[in-house]
């Protein structure tokens, strides 16, 4: 059978293919989320669920292969992919113990707490800027309230450093439906495909978030083997409906 869902603000609508149930086996490798057989549809279908939760919150639409059928956006789960390079990781800059996500409500509750002259602002992201990079952009469009998303990419290792690159991006309308690239940037010497992985991040973040689309005027030609194109008003633009942020187009 086909589950068809949406997933948070993402535009995209969601299928993935679901084996009949067959016998008492619980989706649930091992045994069912209570540790019982599942004994009903009902059940079957309570563990299903939590299973699929979990997937969801573990990046089960980020890092699946995609195919679009009939309108909808196929979700191959047995080919999973790495979102990232092996050896690095990304996640959101902190900021005042909140961690700056995509989600509107949180970066709404953000700027109340923060205010737009709040010293915390100002420190936001200090490491990035004592490993040389420029925070200038991403500490602005915080006091704008205007920030989408701001990551970091490291080396992933017991210390979680050194930090190799960052990437921000903004909202560019009050709906929040284009989101703009501001800032992407990895360190010399870094793989080409950490800078592509924080692109594709970015991407998926403010797709969540209830992205149409995403433009910018960042002059890179391998932005291209991600997904996005000329725009009419000069710069690039990718519309995140049906966009594999696995193949980038």
């Amino acid at each position: 059978m086909l589950v068809i869902f949406r997933w948070r603000r993402d535009p995209n609508t969601y299928a993935i293919k679901v084996e009949f149930p067959r016998g008492s086996a619980s989706p649930w490798s091992g045994g069912s989320y209570t540790g019982l057989p599942v004994t009903s549809p009902d059940g079957w279908a309570v563990d299903f669920a939590f299973r699929l939760g979990l997937e969801l919150d573990t990046g089960l639409v980020r890092r699946s292969r995609r195919t679009i059928r009939y309108g909808y956006v196929l979700l191959d789960v047995r080919d999973d992919t790495d979102v990232w390079r092996a050896g690095f990781f990304i996640n959101a800059v902190p900021l005042n113990d909140l961690e700056l996500s995509a989600s509107p409500d949180d970066l709404e509750r953000a700027y109340s707490l923060l205010g737009s002259a709040s010293p915390p602002v100002y420190e936001a992201g200090a490491w990035l800027a004592r490993a040389g990079m420029d925070v200038t952009v991403p500490r602005q469009l915080i006091v704008e309230a205007r920030l989408a998303c701001w990551l970091h990419a490291y080396v992933d290792n017991a210390r979680g450093e050194p930090f190799v690159g960052q990437a921000a991006a903004s909202w560019e309308d009050k709906r929040r439906t284009i989101a703009r690239l501001d800032l992407v940037h990895v360190q010399p010497g870094v793989p080409s495909e950490v800078r592509d992985a924080l692109v594709r991040v970015v991407i998926c973040e403010v797709a969540e978030a209830g992205a149409l689309r995403v433009v910018t005027a960042v002059d890179d030609p391998e932005l291209h083997g991600l997904g996005f194109r000329p725009a009419n008003v000069g710069g690039l633009a990718l519309h995140t409906r049906s966009w594999d942020p696995a193949a980038g187009t």
